[in-house]
């Protein structure tokens, strides 16, 4: 009983806060202060909010967003923003709970999975009854993401929907094409070398988009380590299916894929970006690799190149 009185007491506090930080509201004709979670959040919102907003987000380069915990620092982000867009389908681990709650006292809170067909969803048995929430690495999927960003800035600021809608449009657009690019991208491969064995199971969108068998050592999270009988498993699959490399990811640690990289003799293939993208400015063949766009090539040219 104690227990969950303090609980009770604790989110009492969190909502007081963030209600006083509903009641601050936006400066006059200052832009709309948003605050997001993971990175490809912030930049699908910074590329439709454009001059208008400014935008703060939790989650840096290299962050994994499963084993996230919200600091100080974070209450104070959420409290001042106007709005708030998070991906959801519990990507966000244990901020997951945090954030679906502050949606019932803050009125501007946003899960970009809203977005996303139910029917266009995976729930592989693995994932133990979750949707499968690494939904930004299929781009005509993630593109439907784009209209609630639109509605929930929008909804803010009435005066500046017009605007909102016509840079939805655009981003839109672009990542048509570039879902086009990476399909052609992937046709490069055979469809017998579209074997793609990485540290967890976060490919799974990009695996039916693209055509690649998608094999991850760990589930849906990387909270716990994957066990010998599991690796000695992968082992066997590589060295049966001849798989010319693997790869590690930038916010999981490569201990794991490193030893089966020396147990069935297969090279790394080089470093994907998963949870989080690279950090901003940081730049690889003309693309900013703190970017969206830049992130989608940075992965298929790297799996493309290793696996020819």
């Amino acid at each position: 009983m104690m227990k969950r009185n303090l609980n009770a007491i604790s989110w009492l506090c969190w909502a007081t806060v963030l209600w006083i930080g509903v009641l601050e509201g936006r400066a006059a004709g200052g832009r709309i202060k948003v605050t997001t979670t993971v990175s490809m959040v912030t930049d699908l919102v910074r590329q439709v909010g454009g001059d208008r907003v400014e935008v703060e987000g939790l989650m840096g380069a290299g962050v994994d967003p499963h084993l996230y915990k919200a600091a100080a620092s974070d209450v104070t982000k959420l409290r001042r923003a106007d709005v708030i867009f998070y991906n959801g389908l519990v990507l966000e681990g244990k901020m997951s709970d945090m954030l679906v709650k502050l949606a019932k006292v803050k009125k501007f809170v946003y899960a970009l999975s809203e977005s996303v067909p139910v029917a266009q969803l995976l729930n592989p048995p693995e994932f133990e009854g979750h949707h499968d929430p690494h939904i930004w690495f299929d781009v005509e999927l993630w593109s439907h993401c784009v209209d609630t960003v639109v509605r929930g800035l929008s909804a803010y600021s009435a005066a500046d929907s017009v605007y909102f809608q016509t840079q939805g449009r655009r981003v839109k657009t672009e990542m048509a094409a570039l879902h086009k690019w990476a399909k052609a991208r992937a046709d490069e491969l055979p469809e017998e070398k579209r074997i793609l064995i990485t540290s967890h199971d976060a490919y799974n969108y990009f695996g039916r988009a693209y055509g690649f068998q998608v094999v991850g050592l760990q589930g849906i999270s990387t909270v716990t380590e994957a066990g010998l009988a599991d690796m000695a498993k992968l082992v066997d699959f590589i060295k049966a299916r001849g798989v010319k490399a693997i790869f590690v990811e930038s916010s999981v640690s490569p201990a794991a894929i490193q030893r089966i990289s020396r147990d069935a003799g297969v090279k790394i293939g080089g470093e994907l970006f998963s949870d989080a993208m690279g950090t901003p400015g940081q730049m690889e063949n003309g693309h900013d690799l703190g970017t969206y766009d830049g992130m989608i090539k940075h992965n298929l040219n790297t799996i493309v190149n290793a696996l020819k």
